[in-house]
């Protein structure tokens, strides 16, 4: 029985890059005002790779469930000089299971993913390509640049939320490092064959290994509408990225157990020494009821962090799918190019 997987076979230099091709896996969720100037611009950023590295494109969108014509706008985009998939899920899933269902999708050999909004610029693509086809990387990931434009307090909480979660670990994920990253296309299928349904894609990207380099870069502002992630969203994600890729939280409470009960052993040696050298009795009352309300309430925090990882191996066990696709259609740039557009659609 074979516990790992060879992915050799799927290495790519710069003669084999251009017969692979490139998917851009591209997530909407209410984006109907930005998609039409998006889908410009991949077409000349198609263009601009074609002549470059002889490299074949497609795009694939995948709608989690827009409330607005995000759908309808996206089945009418033009195949012109990339081919185009639009795949609508049956609800909002989240943003990862977005993700994967772009994954699976995909058609050509290297998957790139960037969200729909306009903030990854797609003009960066064509530098991310060349660190896959020029220089042999793997993983071609983006980061943040600076966070100067941030609040303190959010930044102090990016920085808790990622030294909590490389807390330990062996691969550690980059911080401020995105979802706007390239993947070759054995690191592609390396990331397929992971098998857990509550799947934190940064995590995941990182633990796979291979050859990885970060680019900086500025996000741009949002070209239309307003984030969709609150603070109480993104403290979820948080909760989700931490349970689903990481046992420091179950670290951190055994520590906290440990330094409690510390705590309260010493307390109990100065109660004895206390009684022992002056004869008084320390009086009980309201140490007993901090020392209650202190140890109940660490206890409450572990049940809930337990709690949270127990709800992970159950949604694990019942396998559900991670979506359900209601809607797949495709355009090939080449049969649009000669016979006119053709496009496929079925109910999945």
């Amino acid at each position: 029985m074979t516990l790992g997987s060879d992915v050799s076979r799927l290495s790519t230099n710069a003669a084999t890059a251009a017969a692979q091709g490139l998917s851009i896996v591209v997530p909407l969720y209410n984006e109907a005002a930005g998609l039409a100037p998006l889908h410009a611009r991949l077409s000349a950023l198609a263009t601009a790779l074609k002549a470059r590295y002889g490299l074949a494109c497609e795009v694939v969108y995948v709608d989690d469930g827009s409330a607005d014509a995000t759908l309808s706008i996206a089945r009418g985009l033009a195949a012109t000089v990339l081919d185009v998939q639009v795949v609508s899920l049956s609800r909002n899933f989240g943003k990862e299971a977005a993700l994967m269902a772009g994954l699976d999708h995909a058609r050509r050999g290297a998957v790139m993913f960037m969200d729909g909004d306009g903030q990854h610029p797609p003009d960066l693509v064509e530098k991310l390509v060349g660190h896959w086809i020029d220089d042999g990387y793997d993983v071609v990931y983006t980061a943040k640049a600076h966070r100067d434009n941030e609040s303190a307090w959010r930044r102090l909480a990016v920085h808790g939320f990622y030294a909590l979660i490389n807390w330990g670990a062996r691969q550690k994920i980059p911080e401020d490092a995105g979802d706007f990253r390239l993947l070759s296309p054995r690191a592609a299928a390396a990331l397929r064959q992971l098998p857990e349904r509550n799947r934190f894609f940064k995590g995941l990207a990182s633990w796979i290994g291979f050859r990885q380099i970060r680019v900086d870069y500025e996000p741009a502002p949002r070209a239309h509408g307003i984030t969709t992630f609150s603070a109480g969203r993104l403290i979820g994600l948080s909760i989700e990225g931490l349970t689903s890729f990481s046992v420091a939280p179950l670290r951190f409470a055994s520590l906290l157990g440990v330094l409690l009960a510390t705590m309260a052993f010493l307390f109990g040696l100065s109660i004895l020494w206390e009684t022992w050298v002056s004869g008084k009795s320390v009086p009980g009352y309201p140490s007993l009821v901090v020392g209650l309300m202190t140890i109940g309430g660490v206890q409450l925090i572990m049940i809930g962090i337990v709690g949270e990882y127990i709800g992970k191996i159950l949604s694990e066990l019942k396998a559900r799918p991670i979506y359900f696709v209601a809607e797949h259609s495709e355009k090939h740039a080449d049969i649009a190019a000669n016979a006119g557009e053709s496009e496929r659609t079925a109910a999945e």
